[in-house]
């Protein structure tokens, strides 16, 4: 999810980490041959091959011996003679005619000398050595690819649909004065027969020193009473984000305190403007961040003494133990949480939206069954009173890590009811949180209500 550093058009995305963004802006935001010498003039052509020279002439080097002239192709030596280099090998003996004679004058083609080379058996040690390790990088993916086409089998229990207590990822125009009041009225008729509950309304970005200017967010008093009026029971958060330093020299850096001090600060008057609680999105977050394990719990004071709800938005869990770890050794970027940091974090927030997409699945069976998997660990460690949100991909793109065609709403819901009905199928502070609304389709919001809203 992009932080919204960068302003742009409503079809970019915003997000808190430091992938493209997605948001909208937060302001009405061979070689030539050489000359001939100069001094003689060109060089006369030679004759062409096969043609004879011009009677009376010789070469340059005067007329040849008859032990100097070879003989033409085809027509044997005679008896005794060799050639100037000595008796030819087997190698080089052409082949007799109606043999393969291989490839053109010169040797054998660079590839047949490598597969010549190949397998010439003092090769065969290391080629079984070669073998063995290819197949040991293929067999995880293998059967991790198997593993989450099974989890992606069967068929979603009864009851595992909408809890009402969904959320939406809101764009900053609708705070910056850019949507009128027929967008409101629009807004409000599609999510009446919603089972969304809380909107995540783009207000920031947060400074890298954690301050948030006042003009970020203009017209949020207008947004906020408006959706109250239309929406009674539906909350207007501010979504907070910003890029982390923690991969690159540019962005917040939350282990200095006085940067948590002003995060804090900045939270406490954004909810003075009226909103109902306050999202954050902080990317690129690592597992075991214990800065901002205490930035939260100064949070939580905050929104707990004001009655209103802290969110975050949460990176996916290790699919396999200890894989954010080596993510982070081979590539510098450790994309999971452990699940025991996802569940340190839960613990500390009142809503909690795992970032389910951007998986680099290339299959819909495949990105479906890893939401499923995705789903089952945030339950194992989320508490009951903690509100778990799996988030929905309401956007298209395709580049490194996302495939429109596998990452489907579709393919989403069904993963989360999957996992939802193996884990905890009756777990009410469950729901689904959808990214985002300038990128949505029809089919997107169709998918949606049928599959996921859409009664038994």
């Amino acid at each position: 999810m992009d932080t919204g550093r960068d302003s742009g058009p409503d079809e970019q995305r915003e997000r808190g980490g430091a992938t493209t963004s997605r948001q909208d802006p937060p302001g009405p935001a061979v070689p030539r041959q050489g000359p001939s010498d100069p001094t003689t003039g060109p060089a006369p052509l030679p004759p062409r091959s096969g043609t004879p020279a011009p009677p009376g002439t010789e070469p340059a080097d005067g007329p040849r011996s008859d032990e100097e002239t070879p003989p033409r192709s085809g027509t044997p030596a005679p008896p005794g003679t060799e050639p100037a280099d000595g008796p030819r090998s087997d190698e080089e003996t052409p082949s007799r005619s109606g043999q393969d004679t291989g490839p053109t004058p010169g040797g054998a083609s660079p590839y047949r000398r490598l597969v010549r080379g190949w397998r010439h058996p003092r090769l065969r040690t290391p080629r079984r050595i070669a073998l063995g390790l290819v197949l040991l990088l293929l067999f995880p993916l293998l059967a991790g690819g198997i593993a989450l086409r099974v989890n992606y089998a069967g068929d979603p229990a009864a009851g595992t649909r909408t809890r009402n207590r969904d959320a939406l990822w809101l764009g900053h125009a609708w705070v910056d004065g850019r949507k009128s009041d027929a967008d409101l009225d629009a807004l409000a008729e599609r999510l009446r027969s919603t089972g969304i509950r809380d909107l995540y309304v783009h207000a920031g970005p947060l400074e890298h020193d954690g301050s948030l200017p006042a003009t970020a967010y203009p017209s949020a008093g207008r947004l906020i009473a408006a959706v109250h009026e239309r929406l009674p029971r539906v909350r207007v958060q501010a979504w907070l984000g910003d890029e982390l330093a923690t991969e690159t020299p540019d962005g917040m850096r939350l282990r200095r305190a006085g940067t948590r001090d002003a995060v804090v600060r900045s939270a406490g008057r954004i909810l003075d403007a009226g909103f109902d609680g306050v999202h954050f999105d902080l990317e690129p977050l690592h597992s075991g961040d214990t800065h901002y394990l205490a930035l939260l719990d100064r949070l939580h004071a905050l929104t707990r003494a004001r009655h209103v709800q802290l969110s975050v938005a949460s990176h996916q869990i290790d699919p396999l133990p200890g894989l954010h770890s080596a993510a982070g050794t081979v590539t510098g970027h450790p994309k999971w949480w452990s699940q025991a940091y996802f569940g340190q974090v839960a613990r500390r927030v009142d809503q909690i939206a795992v970032m389910s997409y951007d998986t680099a699945m290339p299959l819909q069976s495949l990105y479906g069954g890893y939401v499923a998997q995705q789903t089952a660990l945030a339950l194992e460690v989320t508490p009951k009173s903690t509100d778990l949100l799996m988030g929905l991909p309401f956007f298209h793109e395709n580049k490194m890590g996302h495939s429109a065609y596998a990452e489907t709403v579709a393919a989403a819901v069904r993963g989360t009811r999957l996992g939802l009905s193996r884990t905890d199928r009756t777990r009410e502070h469950f729901g689904v949180a959808l990214y985002v609304d300038f990128a949505a389709t029809e089919t997107d919001w169709t998918a949606y209500r049928e599959d996921w809203v859409g009664k038994e």
